[in-house]
Protein backbone atom coordinates (compact mmCIF):
# COMPACT_ATOMS: atom_id res chain seq x y z
CA UNK A 1 0.00 0.00 0.00
CA UNK A 2 1.10 3.32 -0.79
CA UNK A 3 0.94 6.42 0.93
CA UNK A 4 1.66 9.78 0.86
CA UNK A 5 3.49 11.00 4.15
CA UNK A 6 4.42 15.36 4.01
CA UNK A 7 4.59 15.08 -0.26
CA UNK A 8 6.92 11.67 0.76
CA UNK A 9 5.99 7.99 -1.07
CA UNK A 10 5.52 4.98 1.75
CA UNK A 11 5.72 1.90 0.96
CA UNK A 12 4.17 -0.98 3.31
CA UNK A 13 5.10 -4.52 3.58
CA UNK A 14 4.36 -6.95 6.73
CA UNK A 15 6.53 -10.02 7.61
CA UNK A 16 6.19 -13.06 9.60
CA UNK A 17 8.21 -15.65 10.74
CA UNK A 18 7.81 -17.84 13.42
CA UNK A 19 5.98 -16.05 16.41
CA UNK A 20 7.68 -12.29 15.18
CA UNK A 21 5.78 -9.74 12.96
CA UNK A 22 7.45 -7.07 11.55
CA UNK A 23 5.35 -3.67 10.03
CA UNK A 24 8.03 -2.35 7.23
CA UNK A 25 8.02 0.89 6.02
CA UNK A 26 10.07 2.01 3.28
CA UNK A 27 10.64 6.05 2.82
CA UNK A 28 12.80 7.89 0.87
CA UNK A 29 16.21 8.64 2.21
CA UNK A 30 19.96 7.49 2.90
CA UNK A 31 19.98 3.85 3.72
CA UNK A 32 19.05 4.07 7.29
CA UNK A 33 17.30 0.88 9.52
CA UNK A 34 15.23 1.75 12.16
CA UNK A 35 13.63 -0.23 14.36
CA UNK A 36 10.90 0.36 17.14
CA UNK A 37 12.86 3.65 17.34
CA UNK A 38 16.46 2.71 17.75
CA UNK A 39 19.61 2.44 14.99
CA UNK A 40 18.88 -1.15 13.55
CA UNK A 41 23.23 -1.78 14.63
CA UNK A 42 22.01 -1.56 18.17
CA UNK A 43 19.01 -3.50 17.91
CA UNK A 44 20.37 -6.71 16.00
CA UNK A 45 23.20 -6.03 18.84
CA UNK A 46 25.56 -5.35 15.89
CA UNK A 47 25.53 -8.90 14.27
CA UNK A 48 26.12 -7.91 10.71
CA UNK A 49 24.48 -11.23 9.55
CA UNK A 50 20.97 -10.31 10.89
CA UNK A 51 22.03 -7.11 9.51
CA UNK A 52 22.53 -8.05 6.31
CA UNK A 53 19.88 -10.74 6.45
CA UNK A 54 17.19 -7.62 6.56
CA UNK A 55 18.74 -5.43 4.19
CA UNK A 56 19.49 -8.27 1.27
CA UNK A 57 15.95 -7.38 -0.77
CA UNK A 58 17.28 -3.92 -1.21
CA UNK A 59 20.73 -4.96 -2.07
CA UNK A 60 19.78 -7.40 -4.68
CA UNK A 61 17.97 -4.67 -6.62
CA UNK A 62 20.67 -1.81 -5.79
CA UNK A 63 18.21 0.47 -3.50
CA UNK A 64 20.53 0.37 -0.11
CA UNK A 65 21.42 3.51 -0.57
CA UNK A 66 18.20 4.98 -1.89
CA UNK A 67 15.30 3.83 1.03
CA UNK A 68 15.16 4.10 4.55
CA UNK A 69 13.47 1.45 6.26
CA UNK A 70 11.22 1.74 9.53
CA UNK A 71 10.49 -1.35 11.19
CA UNK A 72 8.09 -1.94 14.01
CA UNK A 73 8.80 -5.67 15.26
CA UNK A 74 7.18 -7.52 17.64
CA UNK A 75 7.52 -11.01 18.79
CA UNK A 76 9.67 -13.50 18.63
CA UNK A 77 13.46 -13.30 18.56
CA UNK A 78 16.28 -11.59 16.92
CA UNK A 79 16.27 -14.24 14.37
CA UNK A 80 12.87 -14.54 13.63
CA UNK A 81 12.48 -10.42 13.42
CA UNK A 82 15.11 -10.10 11.08
CA UNK A 83 13.79 -12.72 8.60
CA UNK A 84 10.30 -10.90 8.99
CA UNK A 85 11.65 -7.92 8.45
CA UNK A 86 13.82 -9.26 5.18
CA UNK A 87 10.03 -10.41 4.12
CA UNK A 88 8.30 -7.30 5.10
CA UNK A 89 11.10 -5.05 3.07
CA UNK A 90 10.69 -7.28 -0.16
CA UNK A 91 7.05 -7.09 0.07
CA UNK A 92 7.05 -3.12 -0.18
CA UNK A 93 9.62 -3.12 -2.68
CA UNK A 94 7.24 -5.22 -4.67
CA UNK A 95 4.63 -2.18 -4.16
CA UNK A 96 7.30 0.37 -5.42
CA UNK A 97 7.73 -1.31 -8.56
CA UNK A 98 6.44 -4.57 -10.02
CA UNK A 99 9.27 -5.29 -12.47
CA UNK A 100 11.17 -5.89 -9.05
CA UNK A 101 9.13 -9.39 -8.02
CA UNK A 102 11.12 -11.68 -10.45
CA UNK A 103 14.47 -10.84 -8.94
CA UNK A 104 13.35 -11.20 -5.25
CA UNK A 105 11.41 -14.07 -6.27
CA UNK A 106 14.83 -15.80 -7.74
CA UNK A 107 16.46 -15.16 -4.73
CA UNK A 108 13.63 -16.37 -2.68
CA UNK A 109 12.79 -13.41 -0.78
CA UNK A 110 9.21 -13.38 -0.84
CA UNK A 111 8.86 -16.77 0.32
CA UNK A 112 7.61 -16.96 3.61
CA UNK A 113 8.99 -19.48 5.95
CA UNK A 114 5.67 -21.63 7.15
CA UNK A 115 8.14 -23.50 10.21
CA UNK A 116 6.56 -22.64 13.75
CA UNK A 117 6.84 -24.07 16.93
CA UNK A 118 4.99 -27.53 16.96
CA UNK A 119 2.44 -28.04 20.02
CA UNK A 120 2.96 -29.60 23.15
CA UNK A 121 0.95 -32.74 23.63
CA UNK A 122 -0.42 -34.46 26.84
CA UNK A 123 1.15 -37.26 28.21
CA UNK A 124 4.56 -36.17 26.77
CA UNK A 125 7.42 -33.37 27.76
CA UNK A 126 7.21 -31.37 24.78
CA UNK A 127 5.64 -31.77 21.87
CA UNK A 128 7.16 -35.32 20.68
CA UNK A 129 9.86 -35.98 24.05
CA UNK A 130 8.21 -38.53 25.39
CA UNK A 131 9.02 -40.06 29.40
CA UNK A 132 11.76 -42.51 30.05
CA UNK A 133 10.51 -45.58 29.35
CA UNK A 134 11.36 -48.68 31.77
CA UNK A 135 10.48 -52.36 31.33
CA UNK A 136 10.18 -52.72 35.02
Amino acid sequence: MQAKESGRAMYWGTGRRKSSIASVRLVPGTGKLIINGKDGELYLQYNHGYLSSAKAPLETLGLENEYDILVKATGGGLTGQADSIKLGVARALCQLDPDNRKPLKTEGYLTRDPRAKERKKYGLRKARKAPQYSKR
